[in-house]
């Protein structure tokens, strides 16, 4: 069998360049079987084998340090995500105001489309439930342990995320048939108060499931929780 000649340009220019060759992905393979069609069917290119599974190998880290880079990303900006909204939320002077930047500007940083302040008071327990505007709610006392567990008492966690068929329309009022995901963060007081919760709704049944990272909600939650002392006191 004759084999073609290689015309003498593109021999000198592989010489001069090999790691042309070996750079590129496509051609290293091409060369490889090119190999063992030579070889014949009968034998066993370990060679070629060994560098298959090399290959392999090196795409799924491939895969891995894309996904880590992807995760750091997103971390990254989740953090300046949350930064930003903390200092927005101590800008205000008056409480008014403070609700206010809540619902709104902290809201939109946040990528929320709907917050809720609850606070217990003892008062409530003696009437209905008041409702003060669109995003203040106050409720008689275990009121926000239940509706964390929903029922379960061990599951009462700082900050609980999970996805919904449909918000609670004592929550949400009028907004709560296309919440489908919230975050409930529990705020403490101080000694001697009783509780609050911060609810984060979003209509995007992604945006808060279990299986996320709480870490920086739970500083959020730290920071608003101190800053509502102060309007406490």
């Amino acid at each position: 069998m004759k084999t073609a000649k290689m015309d003498e340009a593109t021999r000198e220019a592989i010489l001069s360049r090999p790691d042309v060759i070996l750079d590129d992905k496509e051609l290293m393979s091409a060369l490889i079987a090119a190999n063992e069609k030579t070889m014949g069917g009968n034998i066993v290119d370990l060679r070629g084998i060994a560098m298959e599974r090399l290959e392999r190998r090196l795409d799924r880290l491939e895969d891995t340090h894309r996904s880590v880079i992807a995760a750091a990303y997103e971390n990254l900006a989740g953090t300046n995500q949350v930064h930003r909204a903390i200092l927005r939320m101590l800008d205000p002077l008056e409480f008014q105001a403070f609700l206010a930047d809540l619902g709104g500007e902290v809201a939109d940083i946040l990528r929320v489309d709907a917050v809720r302040l609850v606070l217990e008071s003892r008062e409530a327990a003696d009437g209905p439930i008041e409702k003060l505007g669109k995003l203040l709610k106050v409720v008689e006392p275990g009121f926000i342990d239940a509706f964390i567990a929903e029922g379960n008492a061990t599951q009462v966690r700082p900050v609980t995320l999970r996805q919904l068929q449909i918000g609670d329309q004592e929550i949400y009022g009028e907004s709560a048939s296309w919440i489908r995901s919230e975050a409930c963060l529990k705020l403490d007081f101080g000694q001697g108060r009783l509780p609050g919760m911060l609810v984060l709704g979003a209509e995007d049944p992604h945006q808060f499931t279990p299986q996320q990272g709480t870490d920086l909600l739970a500083f959020f939650g730290g920071v608003f929780e101190r800053a509502m002392r102060r309007w406490l006191a």
